[in-house]
């Protein structure tokens, strides 16, 4: 190994990330720009768009709130609150709209209990240890050649792939709530769903992309502790 970042950590992990990730980010970023100088027929903003959605589906206890940062948007369910940056919160763009739909639908699969995302709340702490200390133990494991404590590790990091699986149903079926409900509740025109729809499609592929990340860190881990594929290479 060349240190802990050896050439197969760049080769399969680090330009595969980097390409994905940055690929994805590009995406977003262009359609988010273009699509947030186009406005909607209705004039909805972004904040009034979340909050039609909330009250079509009959939630009434979720608070839709300013956020600071660039499209910092989240749903978070433990104070039941909706934030949306300013890009989204006060935008009447398509843009806009899509982004501040997809968060209130994560609102909405609170409220009816879809399972997917239950299973990622309560993957949190697990996956935020795993982050922190699944290195560590990989790093003392490989450097030892000692395949318990290595193993250990893979579980650990194997934490925040699972997380990272998860994730990938939340974000879709959010972003399927968030198309379909944006024209049913009369947000926006169903011929004004193309622009909101490359805007939420460009969102999910950072996900996807994560996703793929974390999958090939874990293979490369299981390969450099002998785990998968026999013993290293000493």
């Amino acid at each position: 190994m060349l240190g802990w970042f050896d050439m197969d950590y760049i080769l399969m992990v680090m330009l595969p990330g980097l390409v994905l990730s940055g690929a994805a980010s590009l995406m977003v970023k262009s359609a988010f720009a273009k699509y947030s100088q186009v406005g909607t027929q209705k004039g909805y903003t972004g904040a009034q768009a979340a909050q039609v959605l909330l009250d079509g589906a009959g939630i009434h206890d979720v608070q839709v709130v300013r956020t600071e940062g660039f499209l910092s948007d989240h749903y978070n369910p433990s104070n039941k609150t909706l934030a949306l940056s300013e890009d989204v919160f006060s935008s009447r763009s398509i843009a806009a709209i899509g982004v501040a739909c997809h968060e209130a639908g994560h609102a909405i699969q609170h409220a009816r209990s879809y399972a997917p995302l239950w299973a990622r709340t309560a993957l949190v702490p697990l996956a935020g240890f795993g982050s922190q200390f699944s290195y560590i133990l990989l790093f003392l494991g490989i450097a030892m050649n000692f395949k318990g404590l290595a193993f250990a590790g893979v579980v650990l990091f194997g934490s925040v792939v699972l997380f990272q699986l998860v994730t990938l149903p939340v974000e879709f079926d959010a972003t399927a709530r968030a198309k379909r409900l944006a024209v049913e509740s009369g947000v926006i025109y169903p011929e004004e769903r193309v622009g909101m729809d490359r805007v939420l499609n460009a969102a999910a592929l950072t996900y996807v992309a994560a996703a793929i990340s974390s999958l090939l860190t874990l293979l490369y881990y299981l390969m450099k502790s002998g785990l998968l594929g026999g013993r290293r290479e000493e």
